[in-house]
């Protein structure tokens, strides 16, 4: 397994960095370039500890743990694909799809935390799994080569981000033709959602869709999944 270090910033498994002044329980303001997260949102992930990670992330009090087999069949893995679960955290998917792809595949866990990615690296190790490779991501990209996955997986990560729009394009690059990115995300829905979903996200479906389409994807299907508070959308590379 290698360690990629490309940049500085660091993230996580499903939370990146934001910067902006805004206060927090509202939506922050949209800045011509990129939209504005909660400057806190990422401070947890930048020296995380990785156990009490483990326990919150692989437990069944989270959704997307308890379905994902589910989520993982919608991403219709195949043995020799090579797959970039971006803001892969404990490598809980990125195990899975691991298995999925098999010795001739490849899985790129990408983060901003070397503390994950190093977790990431030790467990593979001990259950010898030898097609992943951890890459140091940065805020802005996932710094992976141009035209190197077929599929880009994106779980309760993408509101972290803070370039979505740059950080898209170079997903854009880094899939091959026809290529597909796969989200999953919390369903943010005033007077539905929960108070700490509608103070964490910064938006909704539709305005995380919007931004996708516009850096060159199409929307493909919307996959059913037995989820109640995140939604799973599928988007093809556009060429």
């Amino acid at each position: 397994m290698n360690l990629h270090r490309y940049g500085w910033t660091i993230w996580t498994t499903g939370l990146v960095w934001w910067s902006g002044v805004v206060v927090w329980g509202q939506e922050p303001p949209a800045t011509p370039d990129e939209p504005a997260v909660p400057p806190e949102i990422n401070e947890a992930f930048r020296n995380p500890d990785v156990e009490r990670y483990v326990a919150t992330f692989e437990g069944e009090s989270r959704e997307v743990f308890v379905h994902r087999r589910e989520i993982v069949a919608a991403c219709e893995p195949r043995p020799g694909m090579s797959i970039a679960d971006i803001g892969a955290g404990t490598g809980l998917f990125t195990r899975l799809f691991a298995a999925e792809v098999g010795p001739t595949g490849r899985v790129y866990a990408v983060d901003i935390a070397p503390k994950f990615l190093e977790h990431i690296a030790e467990s593979c190790r001990k259950e010898g799994i030898d097609q992943v490779e951890t890459v140091l991501g940065d805020d802005d990209s996932p710094n992976l080569k141009p035209h190197s996955v077929d599929l880009v997986f994106i779980c309760d990560t993408y509101h972290h981000f803070e370039k979505p729009r740059a950080m898209m394009r170079r997903i854009h690059d880094a899939l091959k033709p026809g290529g597909m990115v796969v989200l999953v995300d919390f369903k943010r829905i005033p007077g539905e959602s929960s108070d700490w979903i509608i103070n964490h996200v910064r938006a909704g479906e539709e305005v995380f869709t919007r931004e996708i389409l516009e850096a060159g994807f199409v929307l493909k299907d919307r996959p059913i999944v037995p989820l109640k508070e995140n939604y799973l959308l599928r988007f093809i590379k556009k060429d």
